[in-house]
């Protein structure tokens, strides 16, 4: 008979809330048993059921900034994550060491692009019509609005890069948009600030 395996824990999964599964032989616990909730995952590790895995704010242990997890360094940010820590995810050029395209991270292909969204790699953001999934018309993606204009620059939509003066927030001069410069122009415009024209 085909025995399932419980994905989180790659044990045996119970019939039943209630089941035991073992003994089994580990690292660290020999002989243990491990019951089995009524959301099949180990009690230990089921938020719902308030397992020991996770504290009274709903998070890991090791992880929760308000009961000062093991895995959270001094300045309240992951242990292996934190620069000023000189975490073992950061390299040497200060980055995420997966998103460091100097380092060859893991987030970027052969081509030197992000390898989901590079169209040479059949990248899983690029769609048939060869866009960005998300903002291509035709496959309805989830940044265009039903004015078939990007979500986040649609004025009927409220998109959140348009300012409360109706402009985009980046060029508007009276919410000191970053596309202005101290001139009042725009930055790319500006002959004083070298700009193109």
């Amino acid at each position: 008979s085909t025995v399932l395996l419980n994905p989180r824990s790659q044990l045996p999964a119970p019939k039943e809330a209630g089941d035991v599964i073992g003994p089994l032989t580990l690292k660290r616990k020999r002989e243990s048993e491990y019951i089995f909730c009524e959301h099949v995952k180990r009690k230990y590790d089921c938020r719902k059921c308030g397992g020991g895995r996770f504290c009274e704010h709903g998070k890991r242990r090791s992880r929760c900034k308000d009961c000062g997890g093991g895995s959270i360094c001094s300045h309240g940010k992951r242990r292996y994550q934190c620069r000023e820590c000189g975490g073992s995810s950061i390299c040497e050029h200060g980055r995420q060491r997966y998103e460091c395209k100097d380092c060859g991270g893991g987030r970027f292909c052969v081509h030197g692009r992000q390898r989901s969204r590079c169209k040479e790699c059949g990248g899983g953001s690029v769609c048939m019509h060869n866009r960005q999934r998300s903002q291509c018309k035709e496959c309805g993606g989830s940044s265009v609005c039903i004015h078939e204009k990007q979500r986040s620059r649609c004025r009927e939509c409220g998109g959140i890069s348009i300012c409360d003066h109706g402009r985009r927030k980046s060029q508007c001069r009276d919410c000191g948009g970053s596309a202005i410069c101290e001139h009042g122009r725009r930055r790319y415009n500006c002959k004083d600030c070298g700009g193109n024209s």
